[in-house]
């Protein structure tokens, strides 16, 4: 089960990754128009909805995890703090960011606004997220692409 989870998330995080781009190229560009229209507020809710799903599946494999334990001297090792403490926080930092981007914005007023308050919330959010990635370059974490 751990497997399929693991496959899912690493998956998926590819999925997130081009609709949080998406939805802030999409504002930047939409923002010139002057309209917040159904498809923009479509667009923002899905990369969201998808960073919440890629947080269930976390918190799922967080208890499964090999790469997630408690002992004596967890903090000490590189790969076991990144995993039970700094992907975590960092990208619940992330997700809580985008979410209340996208508040922000469907309360805002003005369609400049709400492009505006897209772009930045999400773009904060997208470098956190990338920033918390355990890339397969970053190989004592032990990464993979897929």
């Amino acid at each position: 089960m751990y497997n399929g989870l693991l496959h899912a998330h690493s998956g998926l995080r590819w999925i997130a990754l081009i609709l949080l781009v998406a939805a802030i190229v999409n504002a930047v560009i939409s923002k010139s128009k002057g309209r917040y229209e159904k498809k923009d507020k479509m667009l923002n809710l899905f990369a969201m909805i998808t960073l919440h799903t890629q947080l269930l599946i976390g918190l799922g494999m967080y208890f499964m995890s090999p790469k997630v334990q408690f002992s004596e001297g967890w903090m000490a090792n590189g790969t076991l703090r990144f995993f039970g403490l700094e992907h975590f926080i960092g990208m619940l930092l992330a997700i809580v960011v985008i979410t209340i981007g996208r508040k922000k914005a469907e309360k805002a007023i003005e369609s400049t606004d709400k492009h505006k308050k897209i772009v930045t919330w999400y773009l904060i959010g997208l470098l956190l997220i990338i920033a918390f990635i355990p890339w397969p370059f970053r190989t004592a974490l032990g990464g993979a692409w897929f």
